[in-house]
């Protein structure tokens, strides 16, 4: 198999479990451990994981100068990124929470016009517009939505986390550029354990292990090692092999693998509001990936 077949094979793999993620992430949570208890196992096991990865790779130092765009991005893309998210899930439904996400191409379109200045043009206004209304049927009538048990406040959150996620993926940008990703990214995950520990570590502590199931344990134990870990090598080998814009399509694939693994395990719903958001969503993306690639 080429590489480039490797490298769409591992994307592939990389939406599967993203999509896979938000209903097994949705059966831990609230009901075993809550969500700030459970980002703070994830992290934390992230950190050691990439810690240990970072003594078999080649070392690089880094520029003190850099440390302030690493603790950014350690806010925007781990820290408040995943406290928003699995916040958000645990008071939503896993359909909707990955059809917010889709959102994501957009809003970095809005932040760079914010941040670097660049023009948007008028098909990419309208297809803000889309997604935009898109995401606010969801947040609005939330309540309607699945299973959640408070789903205008946890879309919302969803939608706060895929803003967070678009600062991320600006600020880290830079260090993508200039270093090894094992080089930072330890380093990212080392100051987002530090910042997430006061939120979690109290919901971590009241946590009865005698009362959690052996399968729930799996489930925790999946979201860390493959729902972090793993994903983020699998991308690492896509963006070696793939075009940005390739890789960047991957990620409509995720509402599709939750929809099928939801619906199959009696986790969700589809509903009209889900159909229609996620109708205004994907047309509004449809209309800036096309233009992008025109560009």
């Amino acid at each position: 198999m080429s590489k480039r077949n490797l490298a769409l094979l591992g994307a592939t793999i990389v939406s599967i479990i993203y999509g896979v993620t938000f209903t097994i992430a949705k059966d831990v949570m609230p009901k075993y451990i809550d969500a700030y208890g459970f980002i703070l196992m994830r992290v934390g096991g992230s950190v050691l994981l990439f810690w240990l990865s970072w003594l078999f790779v080649p070392k690089e130092k880094i520029a003190p100068s850099d440390f302030p765009r690493i603790i950014a991005s350690a806010f925007f893309g781990v820290a408040f990124n995943m406290l928003t998210l699995f916040k958000g899930l645990s008071l939503t439904s896993p359909i909707s929470t990955a059809v917010i996400m889709v959102t994501t191409p957009m809003i970095v379109l809005v932040l760079s016009a914010i941040i670097i200045k660049e023009r948007i043009q008028k098909s990419k206004v309208i297809g803000i517009f889309l997604g935009l209304v898109g995401t606010a049927f969801l947040i609005l009538y939330g309540k309607s939505i699945g299973n959640a048990t408070n789903g205008s406040l946890g879309n919302f959150l969803v939608f706060v986390n895929a803003v967070s996620y678009g600062f991320y993926l600006i600020i880290v940008k830079k260090l993508m550029d200039k270093y090894n990703a094992f080089t930072f990214v330890k380093w990212i995950y080392l100051f987002g354990f530090i910042m997430v520990l006061p939120f979690g570590w109290s919901q971590f502590t009241s946590v009865d292990w005698s009362l959690v199931p052996i399968a729930i344990l799996w489930k925790i134990g999946f979201v860390v090692i493959f729902s972090t870990f793993f994903t983020y090598l699998l991308n690492l080998l896509s963006m070696r092999e793939l075009k940005p814009t390739t890789v960047a399509v991957f990620i409509y694939l995720q509402p599709l693998f939750a929809t099928i693994f939801a619906i199959g395990l009696g986790k969700d719903n589809l509903n009209w509001i889900k159909i229609s958001a996620t109708i205004l969503i994907f047309s509004g993306v449809y209309l800036v990936i096309q233009n992008s690639k025109k560009s």
